[in-house]
């Protein structure tokens, strides 16, 4: 009968890996760095002052009493200027989605010559940059008051940012796919079509969801400068100091944006 192995001696425990002092001196600049600025900026944001949000305000007393007590008579208005922004968010984000996918290809390092994806990530850069409301004030200068200026303001915005997202997944492709597509012959448009879109079209429809969740309150703002949706009303109750009104369309607004933000968890499970 053969002898069982005897069993070989336990390996060493490697020693805990250390920073070298170099590390340790560049972390120390850093964080050291932001807390200096925070603290030469304790002054310009005026936070020494924050002790007045609890001062014996009769304004600030009056509002939160009203706040706590919601005026619903006019909810079928206020669910209907809901539907509104959640049809200007919808609208917005399909379309900043038909034009990301094409601004995203033509923006990945491995898809495109340098010389298109240079212009294409400062197209890329501008319309992130731009803040939506800058964006609908335009819009509404240029189509007049209502929800169209609110859609064309979130495509804008919102077709930078999936673009920048869309070329990042691209680039994080797997490479023998497309090679593979590529052995058979097939053209640049072909490997595009069954080597890329396969790998990054659950990515895709992730970032497309979550930015239709951050569109549904942006459409929210957006009605503040007339861009259509309960914005609009939420800024007319609040000039006219109905603070109750201005409460029940808060909730409104929660209500919406958590249901929208639920399905579109849903749907994610199911597709990554």
């Amino acid at each position: 009968m053969t002898e069982a192995p005897l069993p070989t001696s336990a390996s060493p425990i490697p020693a805990a890996p250390q920073k070298s002092a170099v590390s340790w001196a560049m972390d120390v600049l850093v964080w050291g760095g932001v807390i200096a600025v925070l603290l030469y900026s304790v002054n310009a944001v005026d936070l020494g002052n924050i002790s007045r949000l609890f001062s014996g305000n009769d304004s600030m007393k009056m509002f939160v009493h009203d706040l706590l007590r919601p005026d619903f008579s006019d909810w079928r208005m206020f669910v209907a200027k809901m539907w509104e922004t959640i049809q200007i968010a919808l609208w917005g984000t399909f379309l900043a989605v038909l034009f990301g996918i094409p601004l995203g290809l033509a923006a990945a390092r491995n898809m495109a010559p340098q010389w298109v994806v240079t212009p294409v990530r400062w197209i890329m850069n501008l319309l992130r940059s731009v803040p939506d409301l800058v964006i609908g004030l335009l819009f509404v200068t240029a189509v007049g008051l209502g929800p169209l200026a609110g859609v064309l303001a979130i495509t804008l915005n919102t077709a930078g940012v999936l673009a920048k997202l869309f070329s990042e997944a691209v680039e994080s492709i797997d490479k023998g796919p497309v090679e593979g597509v590529r052995a058979t012959g097939a053209s640049k448009l072909h490997e595009i079509v069954w080597g890329v879109i396969p790998q990054v079209a659950p990515l895709w429809t992730s970032f497309a969801l979550y930015r239709f969740e951050s569109n549904s309150r942006s459409a929210t703002v957006l009605g503040l400068i007339g861009a259509g949706g309960i914005g609009q009303v939420l800024f007319d109750s609040m000039n006219a100091f109905n603070f109750k009104a201005v409460s029940a369309i808060v909730i409104i607004v929660v209500i919406a944006v958590t249901l929208i933000d639920t399905l579109s968890q849903i749907m994610r499970k199911r597709l990554l």
